[in-house]
């Protein structure tokens, strides 16, 4: 029989009351986010780059590959986020998935003198830490808020903001004391507090998977529908979105590994450096928070172009960097980095919700982040290839601030919302 799918708009929603009765879910998510293993990870590597060169003489050029490993290593296992959550729940598949994390970083530490082991390492990460993406922490955001779902979407992905506030610091202080191998025992450790406080207790065990029927974990009146997996990825929208996106996030992996390398390039101490870097995490956030009320607002592609250039011209300060450079400049082309890296992840969320709907988020979220870290695979051999041949960061510079504005006008040609009315699909649009 037919079966009805549809992006149907719910009861009026609920302004206020969503936040009052979802905050702890927002809190969960957060730290979920801040210390998914994609988080910690990428937001860590800046500052362990340095003492993995000194202990192990691994070269800068080489250790960018891990970037790759780790993307490449995201792109197969996001896949199958969503059906896991589906089949096993939420609060299993990342309960193992945090413990087995916790652990993989402390065998991190007594890494051997081959630096096959750091590429193997992260490369298998991400299907460790599988249940800690953002797929499990935007899916139970977007089941709970409708009406402010941009704002809390960018709220729950300031997690990111955090980590990349706090990990440059903490990492540096932790290492300058007990070596590198410290690095990764903060890393395990943060991942174990978060699940023995709070995310064994409150992760919900299932996701509904109706299309039809409102679950007791959505919002009242938040009608779980959408549009069908076959029908979404043959939607010439949902390819723009991946590709636009791809690009600006390849730029800001970049960006996130290098600045740090980069400010001791022009002078300055780990402590200085990693001081500066603070601003692109303090950015992200700021950026996030302000999208996620524009969006919610304004035509949300518009909103993403803007935000998602602003790497660009970060990048141009950089490339007129030198040792004399003021530090209030380098702090500032940090932060226009930063601001677009916050960007980028809640409206990526939220332009699947709202073109495709719930129905099948998680497979098509997932998919999304897939496609995007392909891209981000990619283009750290780009960079170390760039970096071999000019001796210096200029080129990945300028490749980034190409990404940064090409991305973005992709995504102005997304054109308007899909309408919110009923349409009657045939039994083979129906997903399996």
């Amino acid at each position: 029989m037919s079966v009805q799918a549809t992006l149907t708009s719910p009861a009026p929603a609920l302004g206020a009351a969503e936040f009052r009765t979802g905050w702890p879910t927002l809190l969960l998510a957060l730290v979920g986010v801040g210390t998914s293993v994609s988080a910690l990870l990428i937001y860590s590597l800046g500052t362990l780059i340095v003492p993995l060169q000194q202990a192990f003489g691994w070269s800068r050029a080489d250790l960018q590959l891990a970037v790759s490993f780790l993307a490449a290593g995201g792109a197969i296992s996001i896949n199958f986020a969503g059906w896991l959550n589906l089949r096993y729940g939420m609060r299993a598949v990342t309960g193992v998935s945090m413990l087995a994390v916790a652990a993989a970083f402390g065998a991190m530490m007594a890494m051997p003198g081959s630096i096959g082991w750091l590429y193997l390492g992260y490369f298998l990460l991400p299907f460790i830490g599988i249940g800690t993406t953002p797929v499990t922490w935007t899916h139970i955001v977007n089941l709970k808020f409708e009406r402010h779902r941009g704002l809390a979407l960018s709220l729950v992905l300031c997690g990111t903001g955090i980590a990349a506030a706090v990990l440059p610091s903490l990492l540096n202080g932790a290492m300058a004391r007990w070596g590198w191998q410290a690095g990764y025992g903060a890393l395990a450790g943060l991942v174990a507090v978060f699940w023995l406080t709070m995310a064994w207790r409150y992760l919900p065990k299932v996701v509904p998977r109706s299309t039809t029927t409102t679950s007791t974990s959505a919002a009242p009146g938040v009608v779980i529908d959408g549009m069908p997996w076959q029908q979404a990825v043959r939607a010439r929208n949902f390819w723009v979105c991946n590709i636009g996106l791809a690009l600006v996030v390849s730029a800001i992996y970049g960006l996130t590994a290098n600045t740090v390398p980069l400010l001791r390039d022009l002078g300055h101490s780990a402590a200085e450096a990693s001081g500066i870097f603070g601003a692109f995490g303090v950015s992200l956030i700021a950026g996030r928070l302000i999208v996620g009320v524009l969006i919610d607002r304004l035509w949300a592609p518009g909103v993403a172009a803007l935000a998602l250039a602003l790497p660009a011209v970060g990048c141009a300060m950089f490339l007129s960097a030198d040792a004399q450079t003021p530090v209030a400049l380098l702090v500032l082309a940090t932060a226009l980095c930063g601001a677009g890296a916050g960007a980028e992840f809640d409206i990526a969320a939220y332009l699947v919700a709202r073109y495709f709907g719930l129905r099948d988020y998680g497979r098509l979220f997932g998919l999304h982040l897939s496609v995007v870290t392909v891209g981000s695979a990619v283009a750290p051999f780009a960079f170390a290839a760039l970096m071999r041949a000019s001796g210096g960061y200029r080129p990945v510079l300028m490749f980034c601030a190409v990404c940064c504005v090409v991305g973005p006008a992709l995504l102005l040609t997304l054109g308007r919302y899909p309408p919110r009315s009923a349409a009657t699909l045939t039994p083979a649009q129906e997903t399996p």
